[in-house]
């Protein structure tokens, strides 16, 4: 009996994604924006199950995202592998608006390893002001980097770190909005343009056009889109942004991002990463799951099976934080340590709200499912207005939900939320005891429940949120990017205080 999997694969926020197979090994990078350490890398045997192994930036001092803007950032990797080299190519997303001169609002970075989980070289930067990049070796040699708008060729040098020509273009697309996240794929005869087009989000797709020679003339496929959903109800969205990998078998699979709609149109985990098959025609053009659009559920590659024990429990015991974690932006040295206090996460207050770029100590995992239980157990003694630590829901420094041991005039728990209007204090409990804290939430759809307890085994209800749909990219009218998802996790800060005090998290765990 063959096996089945469920869509979408990499589930969470794991958007634009580019997968490879070395081997008998499939690695896969995804955008990762605002949040540090930079580009995960995700391994698979089976194509279906996946576990992050590293980033291909972890050095704080190789990417200064401090001051970047929500969304900004680590836009569209791509990972290839050549001549026993691993390279990822992303743009970094600056905060320029591009409206003056010598304003520059992208460039692109490209980082080599000879091993798939890294440490990668430090950063070069390619100072191409455009997004999506991806690596194309020819069968002759020669090396390009394929990018937006469209798909571009640059030419690159033998090791791919240095611009060598100007750029061409190859496919400009269909003449759909936004034609992006380009990838060339040299089959027999035919180069394979492809290109995603409709916006990143409802209506997304991909179209492709073939051609016999890199810079020629490019017929469009008459099977276009070869990735889009036009089902309005169905449980998929949001497809698009593709690329195409062989299995062992010989067996063609498209993975591309896609996006679960939570309560309507509200993909508040994100933008995801689904696979479907490939089927080639006998005049050798492809559909992606016989044009019929995303599928929820599919038969599984003829892969013996591999499945990976999830990071859903930390009880921060190790000298490292486990590869699941993000800090929103760069942390700072001495802000938090697993070893001050041996068994704890343990966090300094420090100036930075969660409303503010500047904020940093807020360490987050991604949400994975639509419904999940996130708690944690805080010690934290507040004595100055402002001082607050504990459980945030955060999606951007203008959307999230905090539950925070703090004290206002007293030790109290607040739970207050942040839907683009500024900070509203949702529920209060006054005269917390002086003792260890813990601190649940409890996600169903669109609505989020808190709760506290001082032993872990009775709880007490703090406030309910109801139609959280601020916490997505589609919830907030904004002219503000909002590409990510929402992440649930820990921090604390001072509230102006001006305050340097420790709160040591004893672990934390996340169930879906």
């Amino acid at each position: 009996m063959n096996r089945t999997y469920q869509n979408p694969v990499q589930r969470g926020f794991f958007p634009d994604p580019s997968v490879i197979r070395v081997g008998d090994d499939y690695y896969m990078v995804n955008s990762s924006f605002q949040y540090f350490p930079a580009i995960p890398i995700s391994h698979s045997r089976d194509m279906v199950h996946w576990h992050i192994i590293g980033h291909a930036i972890a050095n704080s001092e190789w990417l200064d995202i401090s001051d970047i803007r929500d969304s900004h950032g680590i836009w569209a990797p791509d990972i290839s592998y050549v001549d026993g080299k691993f390279y990822i190519f992303a743009t970094l997303r600056l905060n320029a608006d591009g409206k003056r001169d010598n304003n520059v609002m992208r460039r692109q970075l490209v980082m080599v390893s000879h091993r798939p989980e890294g440490p990668y070289s430090k950063p070069v930067a390619l100072e191409v002001d455009d997004i999506d990049p991806s690596h194309f070796v020819d069968t002759d040699g020669n090396r390009y980097m394929v990018i937006a708008a469209g798909a571009q060729a640059v030419p690159l040098t033998e090791d791919s770190l240095k611009v060598a020509g100007e750029r061409r273009t190859v496919w400009s697309g269909t003449g759909e909005r936004c034609p992006e996240g380009p990838h060339i794929l040299k089959k027999g005869d035919y180069y394979y343009a492809m290109v995603a087009e409709g916006g990143t989000g409802y209506g997304h797709g991909i179209n492709v056009a073939r051609s016999r020679e890199l810079f020629g003339e490019y017929e469009e496929s008459p099977c276009n889109p070869v990735m889009r959903q036009k089902d309005p109800e169905a449980p998929i969205q949001r497809a698009g942004h593709g690329k195409l990998v062989q299995d062992q078998n010989g067996q063609w699979w498209c993975y591309y991002l896609c996006g679960r709609p939570n309560g309507g149109k509200y993909t508040t985990v994100g933008r995801e990463s689904a696979l479907d098959p490939v089927q080639w025609t006998e005049d050798g053009w492809f559909t992606v799951n016989g044009g019929r659009g995303p599928s929820l559920e599919q038969t599984a590659p003829d892969l013996p099976e591999c499945v990976y024990e999830r990071n859903l429990f930390d009880d921060f015991n190790d000298d490292k934080l486990n590869l699941e974690w993000e800090f929103v932006r760069n942390p700072d040295n001495g802000s938090w340590s697993l070893t001050e206090r041996p068994g704890f996460f343990r966090i300094w207050t420090r100036d930075g709200q969660l409303n503010e770029i500047r904020a940093k100590n807020t360490l987050l995992r991604r949400e994975q499912e639509l419904s999940y239980q996130a708690e944690t157990k805080v010690e934290f003694y507040p004595d100055k207005n402002g001082e607050q630590a504990g459980l945030t829901c955060y999606y951007s420094t203008v959307t999230y939900a905090r539950c925070a041991l703090c004290y206002e005039d007293g030790r109290k728990i607040q739970l207050v939320i942040n839907r683009n209007r500024g900070e509203e204090l949702i529920a209060e409990v006054p005269e917390v005891r002086e003792c260890p804290v813990y601190l649940r939430v409890e996600a169903e759809g669109l609505t989020r429940t808190f709760f506290y307890s001082y032993d872990g085994a009775e709880w007490t209800e703090i406030g309910v949120l109801e139609n959280c749909i601020y916490l997505c990219d589609e919830g907030v009218p904004d002219d503000r990017k909002r590409h990510t998802g929402t992440l649930v996790g820990i921090y604390a800060n001072n509230g102006g205080c001006g305050s340097r005090k420790a709160a040591d998290f004893d672990y934390f765990s996340y169930n879906d």
